[in-house]
């Protein structure tokens, strides 16, 4: 990139401050090859396992973009076919005319694909267009059905440039083209039809373009908003832990100098303010415990919406069913708790490691156990393998990712299991005793 490798810049140069997705700097404006970058340097791919809104939306725009390389075929085919049939045009100069169409589309998607990517080919485009003159100043039986060419490149370059400077591109590809491509006087349908064209089909890939650019700054959006709500979650529990505990720091530290120096001429009173030290040392780490035990406790209820909600916003149908219809009331805190905190890390887990379209979220119970299934339709070759049946021996303290989450949820007497589901689907599920969790 730019000669430098990501990651490994000079180390006398001072770092560039980072900027937000979808700004454009100095250093953005070229990249080798001749391309133009403009957008977020961000590259979707359009492969089929993306099913998110966000894969369908790149995909969609990248055929409506695309279809504008119809146009170049459609006329001259047309008059190819009537060339052959009825003037005796050789096949020579019609195969000839073919390799020229189909240089102009492999060109032509090319291009529509760097633009998706957040960049603006300009040699590809360039080039396309060198292409174009090529095929319009060659022999050919009927102006008109060449006209098409014209109209389908200005389509093609006024892609990821500026308004103005697509209006040029307009104008000039509706003047030029009847000049280079002219055989024999016009009529007027036929300038007006060149017009038509040249003016309306560039625009209406600009604004098809510009749909999905807001339809990918509102997904930017909201993964910003997400990480903005968990370093605003950290920095309340922070801001607890330093109410909690900062009072109980500074006694400690003031109680430990005072009995260094009561140490030297009086061990009784050094004895009682360490022992005072002590008791500030053990309250500390109680509220400590209360604040952790307080903030990893989760409402059940309340965890399912905001999960639901979550997916939704991300671009994942989400499906609840809740059994007995009830809700949650009667399961005891400690098996709520626990199987909220599995909510939340399926959820997570979907939204960072699948390119799910659909979440389905069950809990039922039965025979005194309750059963928690989140079943998504993401799984792939890469997907994360997850520990299947976890023995006991976790404890509160224990990491909360999956291996944690089965090492909490064994302890209470449960399994946790993740794995494929079968047909591309991919299941984490939670069994847990109603005796509750230890």
């Amino acid at each position: 990139m730019d000669g430098v490798t990501r990651g490994q810049a000079p180390k006398s140069a001072p770092q560039p401050a980072e900027r937000p997705a979808g700004t454009r700097g100095p250093a953005d404006d070229r990249r080798p090859g001749g391309e133009s970058r403009r957008w977020a340097p961000a590259r979707w791919p359009l492969g089929r396992g993306d099913r998110s809104r966000l894969g369908r939306g790149r995909r969609l725009t990248y055929w409506m973009l695309a279809a504008g390389v119809v146009l170049a075929w459609v006329g001259p085919a047309v008059a190819a076919i009537q060339a052959v049939m009825t003037s005796g045009v050789s096949v020579l100069r019609v195969t000839a005319q073919a390799a020229g169409l189909t240089v102009f589309t492999v060109l032509y998607l090319r291009a529509v694909r760097s633009v998706l990517a957040g960049r603006f080919a300009t040699r590809t485009v360039a080039a396309a267009g060198a292409v174009t003159l090529a095929l319009l100043t060659g022999p050919h039986s009927e102006y008109l059905s060449w006209v098409t060419l014209g109209a389908a490149w200005a389509s093609l370059a006024v892609l990821g440039v500026s308004s103005r400077t697509a209006a040029v591109i307009c104008v000039a590809t509706t003047l030029v083209t009847p000049i280079v491509a002219l055989k024999a006087p016009p009529d007027p349908a036929t300038l007006l039809f060149n017009a038509l064209l040249c003016i309306l089909l560039p625009w209406s890939n600009r604004f098809q373009l510009w749909l999905w650019e807001l339809v990918r700054d509102a997904e930017q959006g909201r993964e910003a908003q997400a990480r903005l709500a968990v370093t605003e979650e950290r920095l309340r529990f922070a801001r607890d832990l330093h109410d909690l505990v900062g009072h109980s720091l500074t006694a400690i530290a003031v109680k430990s100098e005072v009995a260094e120096k009561l140490a030297r001429k009086d061990m009784a009173r050094a004895a009682e303010e360490m022992a005072e030290v002590r008791r500030l040392a053990r309250e500390a780490l109680r509220e400590i415990r209360a604040a952790v035990r307080g903030y990893r406790t989760v409402d059940l209820d309340a965890e399912l919406r905001s999960v639901r909600a979550v997916l939704e916003a991300g671009g994942v149908r989400c499906t609840l069913t809740v059994e007995p219809e009830t809700g949650t009331a009667g399961l005891p805190q400690d098996v709520s708790t626990l199987l909220a905190w599995v909510v939340r890390e399926g959820a997570t887990n979907v939204l960072r490691h699948s390119r799910a379209g659909a979440c389905e979220i069950g809990l039922r119970v039965r025979d005194g156990r309750v059963v928690l299934q989140m079943r998504n339709d993401g799984a792939g070759p890469g997907a994360p393998d997850a520990p299947a049946d976890a023995a006991p021996g976790g404890d509160e303290e224990r990491g909360i990712g999956l291996a944690g989450l089965a090492e909490r949820v064994a302890s209470a007497g449960g399994v946790l299991r993740a794995g494929p589901a079968g047909r591309g689907r991919w299941e984490l599920s939670a069994e847990i005793p109603l005796r509750g969790a230890t």
